[in-house]
């Protein structure tokens, strides 16, 4: 067996797989010997069939398997110990006077190259990194919320004139296949219509526009469960009939509400609270502003990393790569949509290639025996038996799923510290209304 590669350019090439009789002759014979043993042919005793008549019924499928089960051993074997760094699969080009009947065989496959290219992570103005502290105005909102969340509820016999007291009824019409039940605050009512509700008690019923009903037309979507089209055009009207209307007690800021928020005895006072709920905003918001550098940084990178792609290549590969072939036009498309992922994927291997960032199996362990600890910490569970985590983080690392997602995330850690320590940054604090206002540019938070 021979296998060479013709350079078509920087980015294409043909490797050329030419297989000889003594490569697949003796594999051939072997498989074929073994059918003669089993093969049940009438007027012949098991085991006793004529090798010329197996070879002329099996002879030809045995040949096409073993010579292709050759083929691509040899040319995955060639692609890895020629360090080819590849993109796609290779391509087989097609032969117009292929004949199966000669002993020798010459098989062409089309190979596209990833480019070589060099990586600038000094822009001149520098990439925005995001710094976003917690107010004391947020710490205080999220207590007031966490108060009503776990606050009791007090039924009155009408709807008073407030807007938060919770209203719960059945919105019906006939029409429209209309008939739901639904909870909301008499805040979300538009302002014209709030005062159809006050004052009405349990039993009365209402009739109702939909038209400009509530202060958010979406809120028909999930009070009269119709879609969004639906939602935007629904000129009806309903009847409400009122079943409770509840107003909610602020629960108190005690031990027994500490405990249902945070393991017994991790909180012990409002001041430990608003420490914690400060702590806990404040890793949502980094989680927030370090995606965003992130993706920053990735789009600065493929703007400004110019390289070459073996794009006609690639095209021809989409169109036999998925489950469906694709038409010409179809491939094209596809080729331009996932083009920047395309080159974002070079990029980041690269980086990890280059900087040795891709993750260890050791690596992915800890992550796994730390996930699974945080949990258990999480519901209250003690850690006293590392075998019994260790158990679960070997069911874990058994799942191809889960392991996936520790690496993306592994790989995801480690890029933001390469990224920290090589992109020159530009470090800005902002309240979390100005992170929102500045990264999609809106005025509201």
């Amino acid at each position: 067996m021979n296998i060479t590669k013709e350079q078509i350019d920087a980015l294409n090439a043909v490797v050329t797989v030419a297989i000889e009789k003594n490569d697949y002759a003796d594999k051939v014979e072997k498989v074929l010997t073994n059918y003669r043993k089993t093969a049940n042919i009438p007027g012949f005793r098991k085991g006793h069939v004529p090798m010329g008549m197996i070879k002329k019924q099996y002879g030809k499928a045995v040949l096409f398997d073993e010579v292709n089960k050759l083929l691509q051993d040899s040319l995955n074997k060639y692609l890895v110990d020629e360090k080819l760094d590849i993109l796609g699969h290779p391509l087989p080009k097609a032969k117009q006077d292929f004949d199966w009947d000669a002993e020798n065989f010459s098989f062409e496959f089309e190979i596209g190259l990833a480019p070589s290219f060099d990586l600038d992570l000094k822009p001149a103005k520098g990439i925005t990194r995001y710094e976003i502290s917690v107010e004391d105005e947020q710490v205080d909102k999220q207590v007031e919320r966490i108060r009503k969340q776990f606050g009791k509820l007090i039924s009155k016999g009408e709807v008073l004139d407030q807007s938060d007291i919770e209203i719960t009824g059945t919105f019906f019409n006939e029409e429209k296949n209309i008939d739901n039940k639904a909870t909301f605050k008499l805040e979300e009512v538009s302002e014209k219509n709030r005062k159809k509700f006050v004052g009405k008690k349990i039993g009365d019923q209402l009739q109702l526009k939909t038209k400009g009903l509530f202060e958010d037309v979406h809120s028909l979507m999930h009070y009269l469960k119709v879609s969004h089209d639906e939602a935007h055009d629904l000129d009806v009207e309903v009847t409400f009939t009122l079943e409770e209307a509840n107003v909610r007690e602020e629960a108190e800021l005690n031990q027994e509400l500490f405990d249902k928020l945070f393991p017994a005895g991790e909180v012990t006072s409002e001041a430990q609270l608003r420490e914690k709920i400060k702590e806990n905003s404040e890793l949502q918001y980094a989680e927030q502003s370090n995606q965003h550098f992130l993706n920053e940084v990735t789009d600065y990178l493929v703007e400004n990393t110019k390289f070459d792609l073996p794009a006609e290549f690639l095209k021809k590969w989409l169109r036999t790569a998925g489950e469906k072939e694709l038409t010409e036009e179809e491939a094209n498309n596809e080729y331009e949509s996932s083009e920047k992922g395309l080159r974002y994927q070079l990029i980041e291997s690269k980086i990890l290639n280059d900087n040795k960032l891709h993750p260890t199996f050791e690596e992915l362990k800890s992550f796994a025996n730390t996930y699974v600890k945080n949990q258990m910490l999480q519901y209250g569970m003690p850690i006293e038996d590392e075998s019994y985590v260790d158990g679960i983080v070997g069911k874990i690392l058994q799942n191809r799923e889960e392991v996936e997602r520790i690496n993306k995330q592994l790989v995801f850690n480690k890029l933001l510290d390469f990224y920290k320590g090589n992109v020159k940054i530009n470090d800005k604090k902002v309240t979390f209304d100005e992170f929102i206002k500045e990264v999609y540019k809106t005025e509201e938070a």
